[in-house]
């Protein structure tokens, strides 16, 4: 694989973080108004974008293991972003385009989970 090429697929997954961060924040505006909404709304809004923002600083790593840390954050970040949209899942009952949308952030923050897994695993295995 060509550097350019690459490039390309980090970018891809940086957008995919970004736009991810962005229906989350969209999606939240929707939740009930009980309090206990309140901390999953704060919870998820802050790892959901700090999944994108970890990734992106790891682009500009000071060393490899500069980069497996910055990397590992992010998925622990989209590890707990897949968490509470379960939660929201099995406490709420959306329909229609809300629905759709919930499935569509839950599958998608498992597979941002599992390309930022093996970015990190394939990563630590290059070391050795």
């Amino acid at each position: 694989m060509n550097q350019n090429t690459n490039e390309t697929k980090n970018r891809d997954l940086a957008d995919r973080l970004f736009l991810f961060a962005v229906r989350t924040i969209k999606f939240l505006r929707n939740l009930p108004h009980e309090p206990e909404f309140n901390n999953i709304r704060f919870q998820l809004s802050k790892s959901s974008t700090s999944s994108g923002a970890n990734y992106e600083e790891a682009q500009a790593a000071s060393s490899r293991n500069d980069f497996i840390y910055k990397n590992e954050v992010s998925l622990k970040e989209m590890r707990e972003s897949n968490y509470w949209f379960r939660i929201i899942d099995a406490t709420t009952t959306f329909e229609g385009d809300l629905f759709a949308e919930l499935r569509f952030l839950i599958e998608e923050s498992a597979q941002l989970k599992n390309i930022l897994g093996s970015i990190v695993k394939n990563t630590k295995n290059n070391m050795k």
